[in-house]
């Protein structure tokens, strides 16, 4: 089966005395088992990057969570060093290429902080430490070295009727697994709210008007994809719509020659 190009972000990471630009494997395996696509690894360096010939080469984009957050001077937010970690140069490379892909066309799926960095990107701006808001539930996972416990479904969240993602699920309340601090507060210009968890939360956003699926989640479907099915319905919406991508490129390429 042909697996189409996906691009793929990373995190800039120091270890072993290198600098790392690296993405963690349950993103990687879920790209490959449940989207059934190609991920390619696009390592953080910003404008040095020729994103549009990257887009031109690849028939979707997938950003990634991390532990790190957005750097808050990029939405007019706190810059402390409680709000972090930073990834200057993920953010230097991920928010232009999230624009580029939202302007061409190209298929996207934003996870936990790719779902912060496409509301920045688009203009918007983050709440952090939404534990501590009045009326909200706390969102972070809890303390455990079994990672299987820290990414437990327990939450559920309501998918807007009408929405990108009620054409995947149906509309109603579907179980997740969100683990996050920080969550979408002002939203960002052309973003569309998705879906909600029960204290108000933004669960997940898509593009207004978009020429292909454009959706962030907040949750973790690439945790459980091999067994959760509504894990396995993000991705296969993602694999979904690069394959369409892709074979209308096809369809284009073959038209011109």
């Amino acid at each position: 089966m042909q697996q189409p190009l996906v691009a793929v972000s990373t995190d800039v990471r120091q270890f072993d005395n290198y600098t790392w630009h690296a993405a963690p494997r349950q993103y990687l395996e879920a790209a490959i088992a449940g989207a059934g696509v190609f991920p390619v690894l696009v390592p953080s360096f910003g404008d040095r990057l020729d994103l549009d010939e990257l887009l031109s080469s690849v028939d979707g984009v997938m950003m990634t969570g991390s532990k790190s957050n957005v750097h808050p001077s990029l939405y007019g937010g706190d810059a402390s060093e409680a709000n972090g970690p930073y990834d200057p140069d993920r953010d230097a490379t991920t928010l232009p290429l999230i624009r580029k892909a939202i302007e061409r066309g190209v298929p996207l799926l934003a996870i936990c902080r790719g779902i912060q960095e496409m509301n920045v990107a688009l203009g918007g701006s983050l709440a952090t430490e939404i534990q501590e808001r009045d009326g909200s539930l706390d969102h972070r996972a809890p303390v455990s070295d079994n990672q299987d416990e820290r990414f437990a479904i327990r939450q559920s969240v309501s998918i807007k009727p009408g929405s990108c993602l009620a054409g995947v699920f149906g509309a109603g309340d579907v179980m997740v697994n969100s683990v996050h601090r920080q969550a979408v507060d002002r939203l960002g210009t052309k973003l569309q709210v998705e879906a909600v968890a029960t204290d108000g939360t933004v669960e997940a956003v898509s593009v207004r008007d978009s020429r292909s699926f454009a959706v962030g989640v907040q949750w973790h479907p690439e945790y459980w994809v091999k067994s959760d099915s509504v894990s396995q319905r993000v991705f296969k919406a993602f694999g979904d719509a690069v394959r369409a991508h892709a074979a209308a490129r096809a369809a284009t390429r073959a038209a011109a020659e």
